[in-house]
Protein backbone atom coordinates (compact mmCIF):
# COMPACT_ATOMS: atom_id res chain seq x y z
CA UNK A 1 0.00 0.00 0.00
CA UNK A 2 1.43 3.27 -1.20
CA UNK A 3 2.75 5.65 2.03
CA UNK A 4 0.42 8.28 0.87
CA UNK A 5 -2.23 6.28 2.41
CA UNK A 6 -0.47 5.67 5.56
CA UNK A 7 -0.29 9.64 5.90
CA UNK A 8 -4.18 9.62 5.41
CA UNK A 9 -4.35 7.05 7.82
CA UNK A 10 -2.37 9.29 11.01
CA UNK A 11 -4.72 12.04 10.54
CA UNK A 12 -8.13 9.60 10.64
CA UNK A 13 -6.16 8.43 14.04
CA UNK A 14 -6.18 11.98 15.13
CA UNK A 15 -9.38 12.47 14.35
CA UNK A 16 -10.71 9.68 15.46
CA UNK A 17 -9.27 10.45 19.41
CA UNK A 18 -11.27 13.55 19.24
CA UNK A 19 -14.44 12.05 17.81
CA UNK A 20 -14.47 9.00 20.46
CA UNK A 21 -12.56 10.49 23.51
CA UNK A 22 -15.68 12.54 24.38
CA UNK A 23 -17.43 8.79 24.97
CA UNK A 24 -15.29 7.83 27.94
CA UNK A 25 -15.77 11.56 29.67
CA UNK A 26 -18.72 12.04 29.93
CA UNK A 27 -19.09 11.54 33.07
CA UNK A 28 -16.28 13.61 34.17
CA UNK A 29 -17.12 16.67 31.99
CA UNK A 30 -20.95 16.17 33.52
CA UNK A 31 -19.41 16.43 36.89
CA UNK A 32 -16.93 19.24 36.06
CA UNK A 33 -18.80 21.75 34.54
CA UNK A 34 -22.00 20.74 36.39
CA UNK A 35 -24.39 19.63 33.11
CA UNK A 36 -26.19 16.43 33.15
CA UNK A 37 -25.43 12.85 31.48
CA UNK A 38 -27.73 13.68 28.34
CA UNK A 39 -26.20 17.43 28.01
CA UNK A 40 -22.51 16.18 28.01
CA UNK A 41 -24.01 13.11 25.84
CA UNK A 42 -24.98 16.38 23.58
CA UNK A 43 -21.32 17.07 22.79
CA UNK A 44 -21.05 13.99 21.12
CA UNK A 45 -23.78 14.91 18.85
CA UNK A 46 -23.21 18.50 18.41
CA UNK A 47 -19.52 17.24 17.20
CA UNK A 48 -21.48 15.12 14.93
CA UNK A 49 -23.94 17.88 13.34
CA UNK A 50 -20.34 20.10 12.31
CA UNK A 51 -19.13 16.65 10.81
CA UNK A 52 -22.32 16.34 8.84
CA UNK A 53 -22.42 19.99 8.13
CA UNK A 54 -18.99 20.02 6.92
CA UNK A 55 -18.74 17.05 4.91
CA UNK A 56 -21.24 17.93 1.83
CA UNK A 57 -21.00 21.70 1.99
CA UNK A 58 -17.45 21.61 2.52
CA UNK A 59 -16.45 19.11 0.22
CA UNK A 60 -18.64 20.82 -3.00
CA UNK A 61 -16.59 24.19 -1.84
CA UNK A 62 -13.40 22.84 -2.20
CA UNK A 63 -13.75 20.62 -5.70
CA UNK A 64 -11.64 22.94 -7.07
CA UNK A 65 -8.73 22.84 -4.77
CA UNK A 66 -5.69 21.31 -4.47
CA UNK A 67 -6.27 18.25 -2.17
CA UNK A 68 -2.95 18.23 -0.57
CA UNK A 69 -3.99 21.99 0.38
CA UNK A 70 -7.58 20.82 1.70
CA UNK A 71 -6.09 18.21 3.59
CA UNK A 72 -3.06 20.24 5.34
CA UNK A 73 -6.20 23.42 6.31
CA UNK A 74 -8.11 20.32 7.68
CA UNK A 75 -5.68 19.39 10.13
CA UNK A 76 -4.79 23.08 10.79
CA UNK A 77 -8.42 23.60 11.72
CA UNK A 78 -8.47 20.09 13.20
CA UNK A 79 -5.69 21.68 15.58
CA UNK A 80 -7.44 24.96 16.52
CA UNK A 81 -10.50 23.32 17.32
CA UNK A 82 -8.97 20.93 19.65
CA UNK A 83 -7.15 23.38 21.36
CA UNK A 84 -10.11 26.25 21.69
CA UNK A 85 -11.69 22.97 23.68
CA UNK A 86 -8.23 22.71 26.02
CA UNK A 87 -8.87 26.40 27.04
CA UNK A 88 -13.42 26.27 26.80
CA UNK A 89 -13.88 28.78 29.63
CA UNK A 90 -17.65 27.32 29.38
CA UNK A 91 -19.84 24.41 28.46
CA UNK A 92 -20.68 26.86 25.39
CA UNK A 93 -17.63 27.13 24.50
CA UNK A 94 -16.98 23.33 23.95
CA UNK A 95 -20.08 23.43 22.61
CA UNK A 96 -18.25 25.36 20.03
CA UNK A 97 -15.19 23.90 19.96
CA UNK A 98 -16.80 20.58 18.90
CA UNK A 99 -17.88 21.88 15.87
CA UNK A 100 -15.63 23.60 14.44
CA UNK A 101 -13.69 20.34 15.10
CA UNK A 102 -16.44 18.58 13.49
CA UNK A 103 -16.00 20.37 10.31
CA UNK A 104 -12.82 19.60 9.29
CA UNK A 105 -13.17 15.73 10.23
CA UNK A 106 -16.03 15.70 7.70
CA UNK A 107 -14.40 17.00 4.69
CA UNK A 108 -11.06 14.47 5.52
CA UNK A 109 -13.19 11.69 5.35
CA UNK A 110 -15.04 12.54 2.45
CA UNK A 111 -12.35 13.60 0.31
CA UNK A 112 -9.95 11.19 1.82
CA UNK A 113 -12.25 8.02 0.76
CA UNK A 114 -11.87 9.07 -2.76
CA UNK A 115 -7.33 9.66 -2.39
CA UNK A 116 -7.59 6.19 -0.90
CA UNK A 117 -9.24 4.28 -3.79
CA UNK A 118 -7.27 6.45 -6.64
CA UNK A 119 -3.97 5.19 -4.84
CA UNK A 120 -4.88 1.51 -5.90
CA UNK A 121 -6.21 -1.21 -8.27
CA UNK A 122 -10.04 -1.65 -8.45
CA UNK A 123 -10.03 -4.79 -6.55
CA UNK A 124 -8.27 -3.55 -3.60
CA UNK A 125 -10.30 -0.20 -2.91
CA UNK A 126 -12.67 -1.34 0.02
CA UNK A 127 -9.40 -2.82 2.07
CA UNK A 128 -7.83 0.44 1.09
CA UNK A 129 -10.72 2.26 2.82
CA UNK A 130 -10.47 -0.02 5.73
CA UNK A 131 -6.77 0.87 5.81
CA UNK A 132 -7.15 4.51 6.15
CA UNK A 133 -10.34 3.88 8.61
CA UNK A 134 -7.91 2.05 10.61
CA UNK A 135 -6.56 5.29 12.21
CA UNK A 136 -10.38 5.50 13.14
CA UNK A 137 -10.27 2.11 15.02
CA UNK A 138 -6.52 2.36 16.49
CA UNK A 139 -7.74 5.60 18.02
CA UNK A 140 -10.41 3.50 19.49
CA UNK A 141 -7.60 0.87 20.35
CA UNK A 142 -4.97 3.67 21.92
CA UNK A 143 -6.60 6.91 22.00
CA UNK A 144 -9.52 6.76 23.58
CA UNK A 145 -8.38 4.88 26.26
CA UNK A 146 -5.24 6.71 27.35
CA UNK A 147 -7.74 9.69 26.36
CA UNK A 148 -9.65 8.71 28.76
CA UNK A 149 -7.09 8.11 31.51
CA UNK A 150 -5.42 11.59 31.13
CA UNK A 151 -9.26 12.99 31.13
CA UNK A 152 -9.58 10.89 34.54
CA UNK A 153 -6.30 11.48 36.11
CA UNK A 154 -5.25 15.44 34.79
CA UNK A 155 -8.64 16.87 33.95
CA UNK A 156 -10.67 16.09 30.90
CA UNK A 157 -8.90 19.62 29.39
CA UNK A 158 -5.58 17.73 29.33
CA UNK A 159 -7.17 15.43 26.77
CA UNK A 160 -7.93 17.97 24.28
CA UNK A 161 -4.12 19.31 24.71
CA UNK A 162 -2.90 15.85 24.09
CA UNK A 163 -5.33 15.68 20.76
CA UNK A 164 -3.84 19.19 19.20
CA UNK A 165 -0.40 17.68 19.67
CA UNK A 166 -1.17 14.60 17.48
CA UNK A 167 -3.33 16.61 14.89
CA UNK A 168 0.29 18.85 14.51
CA UNK A 169 1.80 15.43 13.94
CA UNK A 170 -1.01 14.01 11.29
CA UNK A 171 -0.50 17.63 9.82
CA UNK A 172 3.34 17.12 9.59
CA UNK A 173 2.65 13.41 8.17
CA UNK A 174 0.59 14.82 5.71
CA UNK A 175 3.12 18.02 4.71
CA UNK A 176 5.52 15.36 4.43
CA UNK A 177 4.10 11.94 2.95
CA UNK A 178 1.10 12.98 0.72
CA UNK A 179 1.63 13.99 -2.71
CA UNK A 180 0.93 17.22 -4.29
CA UNK A 181 -0.64 15.65 -7.69
CA UNK A 182 -3.10 14.14 -5.99
CA UNK A 183 -6.07 13.17 -9.17
CA UNK A 184 -8.92 15.12 -8.63
CA UNK A 185 -12.13 14.53 -10.12
CA UNK A 186 -13.69 17.34 -12.50
CA UNK A 187 -15.98 19.17 -9.71
CA UNK A 188 -19.50 18.29 -10.13
CA UNK A 189 -22.34 21.05 -11.41
CA UNK A 190 -25.17 22.18 -8.92
CA UNK A 191 -27.17 20.29 -11.21
CA UNK A 192 -25.40 17.05 -10.48
CA UNK A 193 -24.86 17.80 -6.83
CA UNK A 194 -28.17 17.82 -6.64
CA UNK A 195 -28.63 14.28 -7.94
CA UNK A 196 -26.72 12.94 -5.21
CA UNK A 197 -29.84 13.98 -2.95
CA UNK A 198 -32.77 12.95 -5.12
CA UNK A 199 -31.57 9.14 -6.49
CA UNK A 200 -33.48 6.59 -4.40
CA UNK A 201 -30.45 4.41 -4.66
CA UNK A 202 -28.40 6.82 -3.44
CA UNK A 203 -30.98 7.95 -0.32
CA UNK A 204 -31.10 4.11 0.43
CA UNK A 205 -27.22 3.85 1.11
CA UNK A 206 -27.15 7.47 3.09
CA UNK A 207 -30.66 5.60 5.55
CA UNK A 208 -28.37 1.98 5.89
CA UNK A 209 -25.43 4.68 7.08
CA UNK A 210 -27.67 6.94 9.17
CA UNK A 211 -29.70 3.65 11.07
CA UNK A 212 -26.39 1.35 11.23
CA UNK A 213 -24.53 4.42 13.44
CA UNK A 214 -27.50 5.33 14.79
CA UNK A 215 -27.99 1.51 16.70
CA UNK A 216 -24.90 1.59 17.99
CA UNK A 217 -25.08 5.16 19.45
CA UNK A 218 -27.69 5.00 21.27
CA UNK A 219 -25.94 2.80 23.67
CA UNK A 220 -22.32 3.80 22.78
CA UNK A 221 -22.65 7.52 23.51
CA UNK A 222 -23.44 6.53 27.48
CA UNK A 223 -21.27 3.05 27.53
CA UNK A 224 -18.85 4.96 30.37
CA UNK A 225 -22.53 5.55 32.74
CA UNK A 226 -23.74 1.97 32.16
CA UNK A 227 -20.39 0.47 33.22
CA UNK A 228 -20.53 2.80 36.34
CA UNK A 229 -23.57 2.66 37.60
CA UNK A 230 -24.97 -0.68 35.88
CA UNK A 231 -22.18 -2.84 35.87
CA UNK A 232 -20.78 -1.70 39.36
CA UNK A 233 -17.26 -1.00 37.38
CA UNK A 234 -14.76 1.40 38.81
CA UNK A 235 -14.49 4.77 37.08
CA UNK A 236 -10.70 3.85 36.91
CA UNK A 237 -11.44 0.75 34.50
CA UNK A 238 -13.29 2.66 32.02
CA UNK A 239 -9.89 3.19 29.89
CA UNK A 240 -9.40 -0.33 30.13
CA UNK A 241 -12.58 -1.57 28.83
CA UNK A 242 -12.24 0.79 26.26
CA UNK A 243 -9.06 -0.78 25.45
CA UNK A 244 -10.78 -4.12 24.89
CA UNK A 245 -13.74 -2.33 22.44
CA UNK A 246 -10.80 -0.75 20.64
CA UNK A 247 -8.99 -4.11 19.69
CA UNK A 248 -12.16 -5.47 18.75
CA UNK A 249 -13.00 -2.74 16.62
CA UNK A 250 -9.59 -2.81 14.54
CA UNK A 251 -9.90 -6.76 14.15
CA UNK A 252 -13.42 -6.09 12.77
CA UNK A 253 -12.87 -2.69 10.67
CA UNK A 254 -10.19 -5.03 8.63
CA UNK A 255 -12.44 -7.79 8.75
CA UNK A 256 -15.30 -5.69 7.43
CA UNK A 257 -13.29 -4.81 4.27
CA UNK A 258 -12.34 -7.71 3.41
CA UNK A 259 -15.81 -9.52 3.87
CA UNK A 260 -17.02 -6.33 1.27
CA UNK A 261 -14.15 -7.48 -0.91
CA UNK A 262 -15.39 -10.82 -0.90
CA UNK A 263 -19.10 -11.14 -1.00
CA UNK A 264 -19.86 -7.57 -1.86
CA UNK A 265 -21.22 -4.64 0.06
CA UNK A 266 -25.00 -5.92 0.85
CA UNK A 267 -24.06 -9.57 1.59
CA UNK A 268 -21.13 -7.71 3.89
CA UNK A 269 -23.24 -5.18 5.56
CA UNK A 270 -26.43 -7.81 5.59
CA UNK A 271 -23.89 -10.19 8.12
CA UNK A 272 -22.58 -7.70 9.95
CA UNK A 273 -26.23 -5.44 11.09
CA UNK A 274 -27.72 -9.13 12.07
CA UNK A 275 -25.21 -9.55 14.45
CA UNK A 276 -25.20 -5.90 15.54
CA UNK A 277 -28.88 -6.28 16.45
CA UNK A 278 -28.51 -9.98 18.55
CA UNK A 279 -25.62 -8.37 19.92
CA UNK A 280 -27.28 -5.10 20.95
CA UNK A 281 -30.02 -7.20 22.74
CA UNK A 282 -27.97 -9.27 24.56
CA UNK A 283 -25.72 -6.22 26.20
CA UNK A 284 -29.54 -5.06 28.15
CA UNK A 285 -29.32 -8.45 29.63
CA UNK A 286 -25.44 -8.80 30.12
CA UNK A 287 -24.79 -5.42 31.28
CA UNK A 288 -25.95 -6.46 34.77
CA UNK A 289 -22.81 -8.87 35.04
CA UNK A 290 -19.13 -7.60 35.02
CA UNK A 291 -17.58 -10.74 33.07
CA UNK A 292 -20.40 -10.95 30.67
CA UNK A 293 -20.75 -7.53 29.89
CA UNK A 294 -17.08 -7.02 28.54
CA UNK A 295 -17.50 -9.98 26.28
CA UNK A 296 -20.57 -8.71 24.69
CA UNK A 297 -18.20 -5.27 24.64
CA UNK A 298 -15.93 -7.38 22.93
CA UNK A 299 -18.12 -8.81 20.34
CA UNK A 300 -19.80 -5.71 19.68
CA UNK A 301 -16.47 -3.88 18.65
CA UNK A 302 -16.24 -6.37 15.93
CA UNK A 303 -19.42 -5.37 14.66
CA UNK A 304 -19.93 -1.99 15.21
CA UNK A 305 -17.43 -0.21 12.90
CA UNK A 306 -17.26 -3.27 10.41
CA UNK A 307 -20.07 -1.89 8.15
CA UNK A 308 -17.54 1.20 7.27
CA UNK A 309 -15.64 -0.29 4.42
CA UNK A 310 -18.87 -1.64 3.06
CA UNK A 311 -21.07 1.26 3.32
CA UNK A 312 -18.10 3.61 1.71
CA UNK A 313 -17.50 0.93 -1.07
CA UNK A 314 -21.40 0.63 -1.66
CA UNK A 315 -22.31 4.70 -1.97
CA UNK A 316 -18.80 5.10 -4.57
CA UNK A 317 -20.28 1.84 -6.55
CA UNK A 318 -23.96 3.71 -6.81
CA UNK A 319 -22.71 7.27 -7.26
CA UNK A 320 -20.69 5.98 -10.28
CA UNK A 321 -23.65 4.58 -12.15
CA UNK A 322 -26.14 7.12 -11.06
CA UNK A 323 -24.35 10.09 -10.09
CA UNK A 324 -20.51 9.63 -12.14
CA UNK A 325 -19.44 13.18 -11.96
CA UNK A 326 -20.30 14.42 -8.13
CA UNK A 327 -19.09 10.90 -7.06
CA UNK A 328 -17.15 13.40 -4.27
CA UNK A 329 -20.37 14.63 -2.96
CA UNK A 330 -22.07 11.45 -2.50
CA UNK A 331 -19.03 9.94 -0.39
CA UNK A 332 -18.89 13.52 1.59
CA UNK A 333 -22.96 13.10 1.91
CA UNK A 334 -22.22 9.44 3.48
CA UNK A 335 -19.97 10.87 5.38
CA UNK A 336 -22.53 13.54 7.01
CA UNK A 337 -25.17 10.00 7.29
CA UNK A 338 -22.69 8.56 9.03
CA UNK A 339 -22.83 11.47 11.72
CA UNK A 340 -26.30 12.31 11.57
CA UNK A 341 -26.88 8.44 12.69
CA UNK A 342 -24.23 9.19 15.56
CA UNK A 343 -26.12 12.54 16.52
CA UNK A 344 -29.20 10.59 16.07
CA UNK A 345 -28.22 7.75 18.28
CA UNK A 346 -25.96 9.97 20.89
CA UNK A 347 -30.12 12.16 20.93
CA UNK A 348 -32.27 9.32 21.23
CA UNK A 349 -30.03 7.47 23.93
CA UNK A 350 -29.95 11.09 26.17
CA UNK A 351 -33.67 10.70 25.57
CA UNK A 352 -33.98 7.05 26.95
CA UNK A 353 -31.56 8.14 29.54
CA UNK A 354 -33.94 10.78 30.90
CA UNK A 355 -37.14 8.84 30.41
CA UNK A 356 -35.98 5.50 30.70
CA UNK A 357 -33.28 3.71 31.98
CA UNK A 358 -29.45 3.34 31.17
CA UNK A 359 -30.34 -0.30 30.15
CA UNK A 360 -33.12 0.27 27.62
CA UNK A 361 -30.54 2.24 25.76
CA UNK A 362 -29.20 -1.58 24.39
CA UNK A 363 -32.41 -2.77 23.02
CA UNK A 364 -33.50 0.17 21.51
CA UNK A 365 -29.98 0.30 19.84
CA UNK A 366 -30.89 -3.32 18.30
CA UNK A 367 -34.27 -1.71 16.98
CA UNK A 368 -32.42 0.82 14.93
CA UNK A 369 -30.30 -1.53 13.83
CA UNK A 370 -32.87 -4.13 12.82
CA UNK A 371 -33.75 -1.59 10.62
CA UNK A 372 -30.49 -0.64 9.00
CA UNK A 373 -30.93 -4.78 8.05
CA UNK A 374 -34.43 -4.30 6.10
CA UNK A 375 -32.96 -0.89 4.57
CA UNK A 376 -29.79 -3.04 3.88
CA UNK A 377 -31.74 -6.41 2.23
CA UNK A 378 -34.47 -3.61 0.78
CA UNK A 379 -31.70 -1.37 -1.44
CA UNK A 380 -30.29 -5.18 -2.30
CA UNK A 381 -33.68 -6.31 -3.92
CA UNK A 382 -33.30 -3.41 -6.03
CA UNK A 383 -29.94 -3.66 -7.44
CA UNK A 384 -31.46 -6.93 -8.58
CA UNK A 385 -34.59 -5.64 -10.32
CA UNK A 386 -32.10 -3.04 -12.03
CA UNK A 387 -29.78 -5.28 -13.26
CA UNK A 388 -32.67 -7.49 -14.70
CA UNK A 389 -34.11 -5.06 -16.53
CA UNK A 390 -31.05 -3.39 -18.03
Amino acid sequence: MPLALWALTLSAFAIGTTEFVIVGLVPTIAADLGVSLPSAGLLVSLYAVGVAIGAPILTALTGRWNRKIVLMSLMGLFVMGNLLAWQAPSYETLILARILTGLAHGVFFSIGSMIATSLVSKEKEASAIAIMFTGLTVALVTGVPLGTWIGQHFGWRATFLVVSALGLIALIGSAILVPKNLKKSIPATFKEQLQVIVKPQLLLVYLMTILGYGGTFTAFTYLAPILEQQTKFAPSAIGLIMLVYGVSVAIGNIWGGKLADKRGPISALSIIFSALSIILLLFTFTMQSKIAAVLTILVWGAFAFGNVPGLQIYVVKQAEKYTPNAVDVASGLNIAAFNIGIALGSIIGGSVVENMSLQDTAWIGAVISLMALAVTRYSGLRDKRALQTS
